[in-house]
């Protein structure tokens, strides 16, 4: 089973980890993975400076946007 780890601390959930979180799950839902796919939230990962983070099967992401967001999703979970 894959794992994505969300920042939910307080910088990373205001700067754009409430929105990242609605993109992740409507990811999984339009792709069919959501019962492949752990999500779970973090207090903090330590990196509030570089946030918001998010860690998909080990891997660290920092300044995750909505922007960014799909394209890691699609490597991280779609590609092979």
């Amino acid at each position: 089973m894959k794992k994505i780890l969300i920042c939910m601390g307080s910088s990373c959930f205001a700067r754009e980890n409430r929105e990242n979180l609605i993109i992740i799950e409507g990811f999984l839902r339009t792709h069919g993975i959501s019962d492949s796919v752990h999500i779970e939230g973090s207090l903090c990962m330590g990196n509030c400076a570089v946030g918001p983070n998010i860690t998909i099967n080990g891997t660290e992401y920092h300044e995750v946007s909505s922007e960014t967001l799909p394209s890691i999703l699609k490597k991280e979970l779609l590609e092979l």
